[in-house]
């Protein structure tokens, strides 16, 4: 129950960090409220600094006053909350690869709504809330170390997710660099080879135009990998057996469909391709395209 009898409320913070004192202070400077004034002061075990509030509106002094803990939290202890959980549960990943992996976490922070700012915050704002509403006294490292479950649970999944993002990336990487070794290896078997990509898929054609039959033997599989780019494991089959020397890019129809496998083309036949997007091939089945659609 929230203190609205009082005629005062004062939150006394302690800490020893006095970067996250200066933070305080200036915060509390600008608090924007009537009937609000703070102190600091110098103890045996913390510094303290107090905020003490003169009014009636306690639900908006707590609501200002849990927001400022928020930030702070999200600016000053985040990245080591962060590197702490991936290192405990992760200890087996040597130093590149936690740089690599906390890279990820922060692109992850930027671009996943599920772990935005606003669900971070929101997180943090209600722990810090209810605690403030019914305490006169917070330990900072303490509060952030024991009482932040569910901000911890979010970091803790945006730990894990950014790890299998990175060993997919790493897998992917491991399986290009094989196949790369393979073509390299590997005299040329086919003088020319033609990929189009399509809206609906991927064609393969020969020096000739004619169509290639995608090889779909298992018998003939060149690669075994956990990644899968579905129908298009076929055309990449078909082109590690034919091997050819020249392999054509037509990607006149600009379609986003095929755009991560054809990167993978592009990175395993490296000198081999050409890549067209606008020539008698292009401009036909741009045209095919065009006139299916209407």
């Amino acid at each position: 129950k929230m203190r609205k009898d009082c005629v005062m409320s004062s939150l006394c913070i302690k800490t020893n960090n006095d970067e996250i004192l200066k933070y305080l202070q200036n915060e509390f400077k600008d608090f924007n409220m009537l009937n609000v004034s703070f102190s600091s002061n110098e103890f045996k075990n913390y510094r303290n600094v107090i905020i003490h509030y003169k009014g009636t509106d306690f639900e908006l002094f707590y609501t200002k006053l849990a927001t400022i803990l928020s930030y702070l939290v999200i600016e000053y202890f985040e990245n080591s909350i962060i590197k702490t959980i991936l290192i405990s549960n992760y200890f087996y990943f040597d130093n590149y690869e936690i740089e690599k992996i906390l890279k990820l976490c922060e692109e992850n922070i930027c671009d996943d709504y599920e772990f935005s700012f606003q669900s971070r915050e929101m997180l943090l704002f209600d722990a810090f809330f209810d605690y403030i509403s019914q305490n006169k006294t917070i330990i900072l490292t303490g509060f952030i170390n024991f009482r932040l479950t569910a901000y911890r649970t979010l970091l803790n999944e945006l730990v894990d997710f950014s790890v299998e993002e990175y060993i997919i990336e790493k897998e992917y990487l491991e399986f290009i660099s094989l196949l790369k070794l393979y073509v390299n290896s590997q005299l040329p078997v086919t003088p020319i080879i033609h990929l189009v990509s399509l809206n609906l898929g991927i064609l393969l054609l020969d020096e000739n135009l004619n169509i290639i039959e995608l090889d779909k033997s298992n018998l003939n599989t060149k690669y075994l990998s956990d990644i899968s780019f579905s129908d298009n494991d076929y055309v990449l089959n078909t082109l590690l057996n034919l091997l050819p020397r020249k392999l054509y890019l037509h990607l006149a129809n600009n379609s986003t469909e095929n755009f991560e496998f054809i990167n993978t083309i592009k990175l395993v036949f490296e000198n081999r391709i050409e890549i067209c997007t606008d020539c008698d091939i292009c401009n036909l089945y741009s045209k095919r395209i065009t006139t299916s659609k209407q």
